[in-house]
């Protein structure tokens, strides 16, 4: 996912998206990774394609990788978000293909389950931190037990709190974090304080930003808006006891004024700005929102919790790129011993610099928490961090006319939950049908 959450795929419909990509079904020679020396003393050209999103997270990779020896030079090429999934799969059609993709973890899977991507099975178990890495990411990069990509870099929704406004407002951060119960009372003590200031904030017309933040409230009681494995999936909408109660927060949270009036509007254009301007008790954010554009004195007074239940648990949203080699990769050797460089610690400490997140979970030392203290929440409880394992996540979520959207507007700014979740179901079912043909 992107690093402001605002440039998602805008794919013509699950149809056509179906049609491209089983046209990219890969009859293209899979790389033997299990040879000697491979990943090991490689040279020449790696081709590397990256999202435009995160490709400052990616060219320090790079650029330390190039100083670090004199063998392989990385070929970087960005591409648009928009444009990503269309341009890898004609790659894959025309037999010309990068040594190496940073891909939206989210979208891994729609290669993946097309068989055009390298089983790096045997290479990430053979990594000694294997049981550091982000079990989200991973599992967005395994099918039928085989991995075929490897996490890179983080981007994390978590809630953020002012622990200025909840001093004044006598809130106590251990009790208001960690419920439904707690988050509206902490909003409607902190909105008490005066005008221009509100309990909680979101970017109430962006689809990509809402699916971020709000759907963590709903996976931290182990359920999902989804079920079943891919090629049967349906949605899990109506009847959904923990989607309908985190509907009814945000719905009560507008109805009592607790959110800025330009939330109804808010496509993400200035997410966070009103966070970090002091105005905003509790904001549902990534890192790079929150936090890399705020001053020390903003970062000072900010506090940091995963994401609850509504009567507890916690949970994250674990967006962000995982590392694959395409079938057909002329410079497979070099571009695993890339991709090894970039997830060494030396270049994960780098990544909240972009404000991205590290995929490792034992980064976190004690420098590391002076460092980066707003950063930690999630690496310490990296197993809470989840995305849901499909191939209709961008036509359900991340679409202006989604139907995710939809439902969330229809029953926090119009009211009927009732009507937004029946008319919900019926299009997750109708979505994830057409998305599996």
């Amino acid at each position: 996912m992107s690093l402001r959450r605002r440039d998602f795929l805008a794919l013509s419909g699950a149809v056509g998206l179906s049609a491209a990509l089983s046209a990219c079904g890969s009859t293209l020679p899979e790389p033997d990774v299990t040879r000697a020396g491979f990943g090991e003393g490689a040279k020449g050209t790696v081709k590397v394609w990256c999202r435009s999103a995160t490709q400052g997270g990616v060219q320090v990779a790079v650029d330390r990788f190039h100083k670090s020896q004199d063998r392989i030079r990385v070929d970087l090429t960005p591409v648009l978000d928009g444009q990503y999934v269309t341009k890898l799969a004609t790659a894959i059609r025309g037999r010309e293909v990068p040594d190496l993709v940073d891909i939206d973890d989210i979208n891994s899977m729609l290669f993946i389950y097309r068989d055009a991507f390298t089983d790096l099975t045997p290479l990430i178990e053979a990594l000694p931190f294997r049981d550091a890495i982000s079990p989200g990411h991973l599992r967005l990069a395994t099918r039928k037990g085989r991995i075929y990509g490897v996490p890179y870099l983080a981007d994390n929704s978590v809630l953020f709190y002012n622990k200025d406004l909840f001093d004044r407002a006598g809130v106590d951060p251990a009790q208001a974090v960690t419920s439904f119960d707690g988050l509206l009372h902490a909003a409607r003590k902190t909105s008490a304080l005066g005008k221009n200031v509100y309990g909680w904030s979101i970017a109430g017309n962006s689809p990509g930003i809402l699916g971020f933040v709000v759907q963590p409230h709903i996976w931290a009681t182990g359920t999902d808006q989804i079920r079943g494995r891919i090629g049967s999936q349906r949605g899990h909408v109506e009847g959904n006891e923990p989607l309908r109660r985190t509907l009814e927060l945000y719905r009560t949270m507008w109805k009592e004024h607790l959110l800025p009036p330009a939330n109804f509007a808010d496509s993400g254009a200035t997410w966070g700005a009103d966070f970090r301007a002091g105005q905003i008790g509790m904001l549902p954010a990534n890192y790079a929102a929150a936090v890399l554009a705020a001053d020390r004195s903003t970062r000072a007074r900010t506090g940091v919790h995963l994401l609850c239940g509504p009567d507890g648990g916690s949970a994250f949203f674990d967006g962000g790129d995982n590392m694959c080699i395409p079938r057909g990769a002329r410079n497979a050797s070099g571009a695993w011993e890339f991709a090894k460089f970039a997830i060494a610690l030396k270049q994960q400490y780098q990544l909240p610099m972009g404000g991205y997140s590290p995929v490792r979970s034992d980064i976190v030392s004690k420098s590391f928490r002076a460092d980066y203290p707003l950063d930690v929440a999630a690496l310490v409880q990296i197993q809470r961090g989840y995305a849901p394992v499909t191939l209709a996540y961008n036509l359900l979520y991340n679409q202006a006319d989604s139907p995710w959207i939809a439902m969330f507007r229809k029953a926090v700014f119009g009211g009927d939950v009732r009507g937004a979740l029946a008319q919900g179901q019926q299009a997750y079912d109708r979505i994830l049908t057409q998305s599996q043909l």
